[in-house]
């Protein structure tokens, strides 16, 4: 007896991702172009060039303490609750669970894990280099700043780059660079500028930022998005590392086959028949006589026939010869008399 095995809802995951055969054909992988090379080397060099500004204490710097005693959010105190709502966008939990909820379905059309592993990718790198960052310069915020005109470095601090300006561009530039047509991936980009724009003006208004903290957060965002197609190789033996896990952990499963069930003792108390071990055949030679076969002994006793009594005489029980599945026992006397008058014929 054999029982059908209750899926688990990992099953029922990778049963949805094994809904289609292949990966779709229109996929692009973006590579490592020339043109990405010089816009990559381009960022970089701005990425350098705000830092040392900062550094060496330049006219960024001073243009930073204006903006900062120019007070935007009580020049414009109408948008003021908008623009607390609208800075949610930059942080990285909120924005990593609704874009990882959207490609999450992108996986599960295209029966592919790289949406969802380049966004734990492009998330990993942002907190390695921008956290680095933050934490080798330590500089403090307007909020906190202690000198005027000084660029309040290595005092602590933790606001250079803008982490939230680095956190949008990357998260809804991955929707962006995951695009599957290049029609698609022009009217993300434009959206993506435009959101992360917002959220680095944002911090400068509410004054929880220098500009040269959002500055370099657009280029530190820009720098890992130009950067992921070097990690794409990493991502795709990933990918085939997890599908030939789950391979195996499908095959361990299937060979383990449930033990049979016994069956239930049947009516009128007979057992059930139990499986025994195979007996083994020995074979003779040829010259030797071959033995007559044993008569077969039934494992199970079948129930009796019912007992029909057939017409004629009836005699008394001693007169009667026992009987027995062999036969009677008796040998058969042609003398004997029934004792006693006999009875009437049955009709």
């Amino acid at each position: 007896m054999r029982t059908e095995r209750n899926l688990t809802r990992l099953d029922r995951v990778f049963a949805r991702l094994d809904r289609e055969p292949e990966r779709p054909a229109h996929i692009d992988v973006p590579k490592m172009s020339r043109h990405r090379v010089v816009l990559f080397s381009a960022t970089l060099a701005f990425y350098v060039a705000i830092v040392w500004a900062v550094v060496t204490t330049s006219w960024l710097v001073r243009l930073d303490w204006q903006v900062m005693f120019f007070r935007p959010y009580q020049q414009w105190p109408q948008i003021h609750a908008f623009l607390d709502y609208y800075v949610v966008l930059g942080q990285r939990g909120p924005t990593a669970v609704m874009v990882a909820a959207w490609l999450g379905w992108r996986s599960w059309r295209q029966h592919t894990l790289r949406p969802l592993l380049t966004l734990g990718a492009s998330l990993l790198l942002l907190n390695i280099t921008v956290g680095a960052a933050k934490l080798g310069m330590g500089r403090l915020g307007p909020h906190y700043a202690t000198t005027i005109g000084a660029n309040e470095m290595v005092l602590g601090g933790d606001i250079f780059p803008s982490g939230h300006t680095a956190n949008a561009v990357v998260t809804w530039g991955i929707l962006a660079y995951l695009a599957s047509t290049p029609r698609a991936r022009r009217w993300l980009s434009a959206l993506s500028a435009v959101t992360s724009l917002g959220v680095g003006l944002t911090t400068v208004y509410l004054g929880t930022h220098w500009l040269s903290d959002v500055l370099l957060g657009w280029a530190a965002g820009l720098l890992i998005l130009l950067a992921l197609p070097w990690v794409e190789p990493v991502i795709a033996r990933i990918e085939t590392a997890l599908f030939d896990l789950r391979d195996g952990w499908r095959a361990r499963r299937g060979r383990m086959v449930p033990a049979p069930a016994l069956e239930p003792a049947r009516p009128g108390g007979v057992p059930a028949a139990t499986p025994t071990a195979p007996v083994p055949v020995v074979l003779k030679p040829r010259s030797a006589p071959a033995d007559p076969a044993p008569e077969p002994v039934a494992s199970v006793r079948s129930p009796r026939a019912p007992i029909h009594l057939a017409p004629g005489p009836h005699t008394t029980r001693s007169e009667r010869s026992p009987v027995t599945p062999a036969g009677s026992r008796r040998p058969p006397h042609a003398d004997r008399v029934p004792r006693g008058p006999a009875p009437a014929a049955r009709p």
